[in-house]
């Protein structure tokens, strides 16, 4: 792709997602989300690939469909209201056809399964765009908008993405999809906390961030997707071996890694709320997902590939890959449970 047209579609991305950000207005947050999802598209499709290109046609049939349920509803709403503003979402219809809409386009269950095939046919830095940037438009929206829904729906929403997030990612075999299903996962716990503490959502959100940019761009310094693939890494590079079983880990939520931090936090509040069966529902399924990250990591460190390389093995090959970026988010993934109380004294 010409670096100018990668260049056009970079900056239409930031700025979808930016008019997103800073709209109050529903006709200019739609036209924002409209603006990243024509953006991506062209670079999900870049490599002309069928399976590209198939995923590209899944994820443009959802995001037009939520997009124009989302169009629909704000329009329904401002004829009934007599304005656009956000703020002012009094008709319980539209402000559910809005929840669905946004839920469909940051793939929460049970609006989830277009997730793992599209992400399936993407290359990795694509994927992670889609998987990190692509969130954020659609979550502010929700953010924006959080008090005006049903509490029910949105527990509702939090703990079906939780498990199925991690009850999907049990059974499989491609990198991506797992890394699907634990955005899936993600989402749920994010959705969960938002009606009691919208600034945990946002916590929830930077270290999920953190954490899977760590993990694709270590699976992209690595050229795998696949889980047999994971065992050969260790004879190329033990170190890269060692830090990806502990960004993976940091995923699942263990301490002392950063990921236990956003799930620490959400579920105290939850049981400050006086939601002790919520709390544990949502710490059981923590333990499914675990169990899929820990598969991979038992996988990449404690054991050895059963292909016969008919090659020489690549001991510790060079790459002509950027490595900053992978350093700098693999330390953001893994050591940043020590500033637990400056972020205590920020969300309090």
């Amino acid at each position: 792709m010409s670096p100018y047209v990668l260049a056009t579609l970079l900056s239409s991305l930031g700025l979808g997602t930016t008019l997103t950000f800073a709209s109050s207005h529903w006709l200019l947050a739609w036209m924002g989300l409209e603006i990243n999802t024509l953006a991506i598209v062209p670079l999900m499709a870049q490599h002309h690939h069928p399976r590209a290109v198939e995923a590209t046609t899944k994820y443009f049939l959802t995001q037009a469909t939520a997009a124009a349920v989302i169009l629909f509803a704000s329009t329904t709403n401002a004829w009934i209201t007599g304005e656009w503003n956000m703020t002012n979402m009094s008709n319980p219809t539209a402000t559910t056809m809005i929840l669905a809409a946004l839920a469909l386009k940051i793939g929460l269950a049970p609006m989830h399964f277009w997730m793992p095939e599209v992400l399936q046919g993407l290359d990795l830095l694509t994927g992670l765009i889609l998987s990190t940037w692509q969130k954020l438009a659609p979550l502010t929206l929700i953010i924006q908008t959080a008090q005006a829904f049903d509490p029910f729906l949105l527990t509702t929403l939090g703990l079906m993405s939780t498990l199925i997030g991690g009850w999907g990612g049990l059974n499989q075999t491609q990198l991506r999809k797992i890394l699907a299903y634990s955005s899936i996962a993600h989402m749920g716990w994010m959705i969960i906390v938002l009606q009691y503490a919208p600034q945990l959502t946002l916590l929830a959100l930077l270290m999920y961030v953190l954490m899977t940019s760590a993990a694709f761009l270590t699976l992209k310094l690595v050229f795998t997707t696949k889980v047999n693939t994971l065992a050969t890494i260790w004879s190329k590079s033990p170190i890269l071996t060692t830090t990806a079983a502990l960004i993976l880990l940091s995923l699942g939520g263990l301490p002392p890694l950063t990921g236990f931090m956003p799930k620490w936090f959400i579920l105290q509040e939850l049981a400050k709320q006086g939601l002790p069966l919520t709390a544990t529902v949502m710490a059981l399924a923590a333990l499914i997902s675990l169990y899929f990250y820990l598969r991979l990591c038992y996988t990449m460190t404690l054991t050895i590939s059963p292909n016969i390389m008919t090659s020489v093995t690549p001991w510790r090959t060079q790459t002509t890959q950027a490595s900053l970026p992978l350093a700098l988010f693999t330390v953001m993934a893994l050591g940043l449970l020590p500033i637990t109380p400056a972020m205590i004294m920020l969300i309090s």
